[in-house]
């Protein structure tokens, strides 16, 4: 996995393929919209979705743990999908959350956290409202949020689509602005919002194992 060096606001940040984000000088993760609990919600809906969405999202936060030294794991808003999240979801997270017992955790609340309720105290996850500040830093679920920070959100799922001569793919992306970024969705059931991003904005694209600025 290859990630890509970002200086924002002062930091070098590691935008990774694994649609995260590392702040090295803080050891630090930055999560967005894992969304624990939304196949689940789905199927008792009677919509066929893939199970194991749980066991692949810890997994993946297992090697970004593994890989990358961290003290702290922000969760930018929408842990849990939805109320009602069933007990083996919660017993899943609760055993992996044993595991990580050393590891502070910070959720900001986003709109599905709201309806979903906040997570139970036994998973030892400090829950606050947006925005977050850790300077140069406003962590947040919403990205209109306005702050003198620079501000790191989510709630979008941005995608972007690369064009071809026969073909279109649609990735998803880091956005970069003059004052917020917007994480990808880090949730392995998620969805995508296709973006278009304004003159001064960078995007950069989650393509396989590398994370590559794209030349709009």
């Amino acid at each position: 996995m290859i990630a890509l060096e970002l200086e924002v606001a002062g930091e070098m940040l590691k935008l990774l393929p694994q649609k995260a984000i590392y702040w090295p000088r803080a050891s630090t993760l930055i999560i967005a919209d894992i969304h624990f609990g939304k196949a689940g919600a789905f199927r008792r809906l009677g919509v066929p979705v893939p199970h194991g969405t749980t066991v692949q999202n810890l997994q993946l936060l297992d090697e970004l743990i593994a890989t990358y030294p961290c003290t702290k794991l922000i969760f930018l808003g929408d842990f849990l999908h939805a109320a009602g999240t069933s007990a083996s979801t919660l017993q899943s997270l609760l055993a992996w959350r044993k595991s990580h017992d050393r590891l502070a955790m910070t959720l900001v609340r986003g709109n599905h956290d709201l309806r979903a309720g906040d997570p139970p105290d036994s998973l030892n996850i400090d829950i606050v409202d947006e925005p977050y500040l850790l300077k140069p830093f406003a962590f947040c679920h919403h990205p209109d949020i306005k702050c003198d920070e620079y501000v790191l959100a989510g709630h979008v799922h941005p995608a972007f689509r690369l064009s071809g001569r026969h073909e279109t793919l649609r990735l998803p992306c880091f956005l970069f602005g003059p004052g917020r970024a917007i994480l990808p969705s880090f949730g392995a059931f998620t969805g995508s919002y296709t973006i278009k991003p304004d003159v001064d904005e960078q995007v950069f694209i989650v393509a396989g194992d590398s994370v590559i600025k794209t030349g709009k």
